[in-house]
């Protein structure tokens, strides 16, 4: 991937951490859960809101970190909003995959196919799955009827 595209991709990327979407914290969340990657000092905070009929209805994030952690956030946090827990799982496998290497239907899954480049960068993988372990992290506290309160810390195997 070069030329046109790779410029696109890192303008999504760069937008993203310049312009942070859905930063702050939610009045009374349904669930939250921290992440933190003690390599390089990247930090989430992530708040959702899950509704009754099993939508993310709000979803926030804070914290700090590299341009490709903070952007992975920025760009997750838009597409979780309004899906189901079913969808954003979903979400969360073809992210995993596109990490792996794994091919992707660019039209599913929207800004998010800038990352894919990070997938030849084995260190940095963590960073673009940080928020995204966070999340799968903070979905099984909601589905084990708990509101989380841990910090999930990425590992070598965590990719």
């Amino acid at each position: 991937m070069s030329g046109p595209l790779e410029e696109l991709y890192q303008a999504i990327i760069l937008d993203h951490y310049r312009k942070p979407r859905n930063r702050g914290t939610l009045p009374d969340p349904t669930v939250r859960m921290d992440g933190n990657n003690p390599l390089c000092g990247d930090q989430i905070h992530l708040e959702l809101q899950i509704g009754p009929d099993g939508k993310i209805t709000d979803i926030k994030s804070s914290g700090h970190g590299c341009s490709i952690s903070q952007a992975s956030t920025s760009i997750m946090t838009e597409l979780l909003k309004g899906r189901s827990l079913e969808d954003a799982q979903r979400l969360f496998d073809i992210m995993r995959s596109m990490m792996q290497g794994g091919v992707v239907d660019e039209e599913e899954v929207g800004e998010l196919i800038a990352l894919k480049g990070v997938s030849k960068f084995p260190v940095r993988i963590k960073c673009a799955m940080l928020c995204w372990m966070t999340f799968a992290q903070a979905l099984a506290e909601y589905k084990a009827g708990r509101n989380g309160s841990g910090t999930v810390v990425s590992t070598e195997d965590d990719k």
